[in-house]
């Protein structure tokens, strides 16, 4: 039995080395070529070379370290005990609760100033956007009633083309004032008035005896507003008392004109 496996191991090939197998398979023909009991001979995979230096430096790299331990609080530290008095804390709480209340009443003021004041800039905004053109139709109606103040007075010998003529001047005046007016354009003859310097402009100021000191006595032009806002101011005359050097003309007048009659 023993005599027959030795003869099979030794009449049996010797396997092909790796250069005998690589030379092989270099001179091998393709297998369309070789007969059909013609072997090939396999050659076993090698694993490349860098993918060996990787797998080597990966295997020698050291593991990482495991982190530090953090040192453990002690026992014995020394923390504030919790303040267990019912009373303060009431008192912590009660102090807390008027500090926000404090706070939310602060915000909702600010909140409530906030609304008033964009209220008041759209208010304005819409009111007074046309104060621009406001103020030029205001010229344009002085430059009316200038023109009808240089017409003559009315006289019943006058043609009938002047009277035509000042009726349709002074019809388009009130119907052009009537306009403006409906647009919150108001005009306010300041004459006997006091004098208020948010509304008028002094030009001059004159004694007089039949007017009270302060009094306008006289308007050159008259007030335009816009919604309660000043437009133009009124040039006027003011009245100022008459002192002894303005009542001694007006005595030597009043003796001329007694003495005439």
């Amino acid at each position: 039995m023993n005599t027959r496996r030795a003869d099979k191991t030794q009449s049996s090939p010797r396997a092909p080395t790796r250069a005998r197998a690589i030379g092989n398979a270099a001179n091998a023909k393709p297998r369309h070529l070789l007969g059909p009991d013609v072997a090939i001979p396999l050659v076993p995979p090698t694993p490349l070379p860098y993918l060996s230096a990787m797998s080597t430096e990966h295997d020698q790299a050291a593991p990482p370290a495991p982190p530090e331990p953090t040192d453990p609080i002690p026992a014995d530290a020394d923390y504030p005990a919790p303040d267990t008095d019912p009373a303060a804390q009431v008192a912590l709480l009660t102090a807390e609760r008027d500090d926000m209340r404090d706070r939310w009443m602060r915000a909702e003021a600010e909140m409530q100033n906030v609304r008033t004041r964009a209220k008041r800039d759209v208010d304005d905004t819409r009111q007074y956007a046309v104060q621009k053109f406001a103020a030029d139709i205001v010229e344009a109606a002085e430059n009316l009633r200038r023109g009808l103040t240089s017409l003559p007075a009315h006289e019943d010998s006058e043609p009938d083309i002047v009277t035509k003529l000042r009726d349709g001047l002074d019809g388009v005046e009130r119907s052009f004032v009537a306009i403006l007016e409906r647009n919150g354009i108001k005009r306010t003859d300041p004459t006997g008035q006091p004098y208020d310097a948010n509304l008028h402009q002094a030009m001059a100021e004159q004694p007089s005896a039949d007017h009270p000191p302060g009094t306008v006595m006289q308007a050159w032009t008259q007030a335009w507003t816009l919604n309660g806002r000043l437009l133009r101011p009124a040039m006027v005359v003011v009245a100022k008392a008459a002192g002894p050097a303005d009542a001694a003309p007006m005595l030597d007048t009043q003796s001329q004109e007694d003495s005439a009659a």
